[in-house]
């Protein structure tokens, strides 16, 4: 979506024994950009929907929201029984229109239910995974994995995920710096790719206190130098074996994949908020030489450097 372009009407679902976090994740990321969405919550039936902490709250639209939405967001609900035939069938129905489906948690299983994940493979909160594959066959479950991206159709595992995925979509829809704005305002990471593991398994850290955060911000300082493991493990004071270690069980990516991505985040904030030319960005990057950067900006957008810029370049 170019700067300039219209605002995007994004509708909320709220279901019997709706998740209040889940479905406070899109108000928050959405509502603190009113020059690109223009929010509404929608139930199957208007009135009173009772929440999964025991209050009900108050939606005044009903299913024809749906289909006036450009961007559906469905947050987690209770799973007890299944969704009434009228939301599965105004489910289908934007879906045919090409209402871009997004799910946060167990919102996954209406989408499930409306037959719009057939053979494609999503995730939800690893806890609800098995009983996903199980309830449809049909579909593939990864509970792996923070969220994935299937264009139409996307989903996100269960809490802080929620909000990962609504970011994604925001630099999506609109690059860096409008993602980071709405980051910024829910106190949050900018950006955690999506096959970051959702659940890992970690011991309990030892009393020194250690962590990795210092390092990490003191290498966002200096991305345009040469940042190998040596030289990170010895900022974080350790071994390179126990920082490797250590950077995937409190990252659920490799250092090289944390750098990378980080790199290429700062090159779309320059990309989008000046005439830095891509020499200078490079540099600034520390990707070596442009046509580097090029072939590694291009893998991971799909897109050029150039043609990045004239899409999401400010006024």
């Amino acid at each position: 979506m170019q700067v300039g372009a219209k605002v995007s009407k994004l509708a909320v679902l709220v279901l019997d024994g709706v998740v209040t976090f889940d479905l406070g994740v899109p108000l928050m990321v959405f509502g603190s950009l009113p020059d690109h969405y223009e929010l509404s919550l929608c139930a199957p039936e208007p009135g009173a929907v009772p929440s999964s902490d025991g209050y009900s709250l108050n939606v005044d639209r009903g299913l024809d929201e749906l289909l006036r939405a450009d961007t559906l967001v469905v947050p987690g609900y209770s799973l007890d029984r299944p969704i009434e035939a009228a939301t599965r069938l105004a489910l289908r129905q934007a879906h045919a229109r090409g209402v871009r489906m997004v799910s946060i948690c167990s919102g996954v299983f209406a989408l499930a239910e409306a037959g719009l994940l057939d053979e494609l493979t999503v995730t939800t909160h690893w806890r609800a995974a098995e009983l996903l594959a199980r309830r449809h066959p049909r579909v593939t479950v990864n509970p792996d994995v923070l969220y994935i991206d299937h264009g139409q159709v996307l989903t996100s595992a269960g809490a802080s995920a929620g909000l990962d995925l609504c970011l994604h979509v925001v630099r999506r829809d609109h690059g860096a710096v409008a993602a980071n704005t709405a980051a910024r305002f829910a106190v949050a990471a900018p950006h955690r790719a999506g096959g970051q593991r959702q659940y890992i398994k970690r011991a309990m850290p030892q009393a020194s206190g250690r962590s990795l955060a210092r390092t990490q911000e003191w290498a966002l300082r200096h991305l345009g130098e040469e940042l190998s493991i040596p030289r990170l493990a010895k900022h974080a004071v350790m071994s390179e074996r126990t920082f490797a270690r250590r950077f995937v069980e409190e990252t659920g990516v490799s250092p090289k994949q944390w750098l990378l991505a980080a790199r290429l985040d700062l090159a779309k904030q320059l990309l989008e908020s000046g005439n830095t030319g891509i020499d200078e960005i490079t540099r600034r990057v520390g990707l070596g030489t442009p046509a580097n950067f090029r072939a590694r900006f291009r893998k991971a957008t799909g897109t050029s450097p150039t043609a990045y810029r004239r899409t999401f370049s400010q006024p």
